[in-house]
């Protein structure tokens, strides 16, 4: 560089003067500058080959770091996370059926969400973190038109209070004029209505079987089983009448209601399905065969009429002389009523701890002459099959006189 001398600055080269006094900040500046903590360049969850996934967390001062999740196999959980030297913490777990997964920490026995992952899904009382493991046909988010997802707050009349669902409309609903049928879909015990929605995956799923071909358009309503505190409140208790079934209230009160007042959806029996997965399953049950003339395709995942599995003594109810199929007597030989039901379809994991559950579900409806549908496959109470098991079982809806 050329030096351009300035009898004003005592003969100074003025550039190569600013130019060095720069450089000399600059280095300070940058030699003062710390090297960042691990925690500001940690990545978690961390999809590392096909199926295997990678946890990490900072906590340089636990003493012990265990990861906990509910689908996660104990097998793939056998390593603890390891401590190194900076203070991570790390494990990595599979290989793992493509889906989604909840997970969470447990730092010196604390539960903790994964501070590094934005991804959450909600239970009943709490949180939890969620990775979301690719390779599955239905469950991975593709290229195709997307429905939306509205959380829905309404009042319940039943219930004296504010209430949420969870509410699907499909693709070009938001432009269109046209009605759809509609599809209720319950969860299961310690759940909320953001399950089917969060871990579930169940708007992604409607999206590609809608691209594909093998489903129709469809609203599809997600709402909350729980109507307190778990247990449920629908467990009788010692006195001479049945708790109320402050879910089925609900539903038949002010959610049905609501949707058919609020969405363009179609109002008839073939137009209608509803389906749960275990305590959802049963609520099921319990909403669509005492009124099976409003519902002509009913799912029940992992889950029947848990009266049936019950050892150890009567329940209340038998006490009482009034069993689930006493009391739905009328509705179980209705000869009419039941060849309206277009599709009555039970699936159960064959580790899964309600599989005599519906079993005997299955049986007692056989003997009453319902066409059921039951399958058992690998697996137990988890929504690596309730996936499945909504993958298989949309396609069946509303497709007659629609082809």
């Amino acid at each position: 560089m050329t030096a351009i001398h300035d009898p004003e600055h005592n003969g100074l080269p003025v550039r190569s003067s600013l130019l060095l006094t720069f450089i000399v900040i600059a280095s300070l500046t940058f030699a003062q500058q710390p090297s960042p903590p691990p925690n500001d360049t940690l990545h978690s969850p961390e999809i590392t080959t096909p199926g295997w996934v990678t946890f990490r967390i900072y906590a340089p001062e636990a003493r012990e770091v265990e990861l906990a999740g509910g689908d996660i196999p104990d097998a793939a959980r056998t390593n603890k996370p390891i401590r190194s030297d900076n203070g991570v913490w790390q494990v990595t777990v599979g290989p793992l059926v493509p889906g989604a997964y909840r997970y969470h920490f447990l730092v010196d026995k604390v539960r903790v969400l994964d501070p590094h992952n934005p991804a959450t899904s909600e239970s009943n009382s709490d949180a939890w973190s969620i990775v979301c493991v690719p390779g599955s046909e239905y469950v991975e988010m593709m290229n195709v038109p997307h429905g939306a997802v509205a959380e829905v707050t309404y009042y319940s009349t039943s219930l004296k209070r504010v209430r949420r669902m969870h509410v699907y409309t499909p693709p070009g609903y938001e432009t269109g004029s046209a009605k759809y049928p509609v599809f209720y879909l319950l969860h299961g015990a310690w759940d909320t209505d953001d399950a089917w929605h969060s871990v579930g995956r169940a708007p992604v799923i409607f999206d590609n079987l809608i691209a594909d071909g093998k489903a129709v358009p469809m609203v599809v309503v997600m709402p909350a089983g729980h109507t307190g505190p778990f247990p449920d409140p629908t467990v009788r208790n010692s006195s001479s009448e049945p708790r109320r079934d402050e879910f089925v209230e609900d539903f038949v009160t002010d959610i049905r209601p609501y949707i058919e007042n609020h969405y363009r959806v179609l109002t008839g029996r073939k137009d209608r399905a509803i389906a749960g997965l275990s305590m959802g399953g049963a609520q099921t049950l319990n909403i669509a065969i005492p009124r099976l003339g409003d519902y002509a395709y009913i799912g029940v995942f992992s889950s029947g009429i848990f009266e049936l599995g019950r050892t150890g003594g009567l329940n209340a109810s038998q006490q009482l002389g009034q069993t689930w199929e006493e009391r739905n007597k009328a509705m179980l030989d209705n000869k009419d009523l039941k060849e309206g039901l277009r599709t009555f379809w039970f699936a159960t994991g064959k580790e899964d701890f309600l599989l005599n559950v519906s079993r005997a579900t299955v049986d007692l409806f056989k003997k009453h002459g319902f066409d059921v549908t039951y399958e058992e496959t690998p697996g137990g109470h988890t929504w690596i099959n309730w996936r499945d098991y909504l993958v298989r079982f949309t396609p069946l809806l509303f497709k007659a006189g629609r082809e």
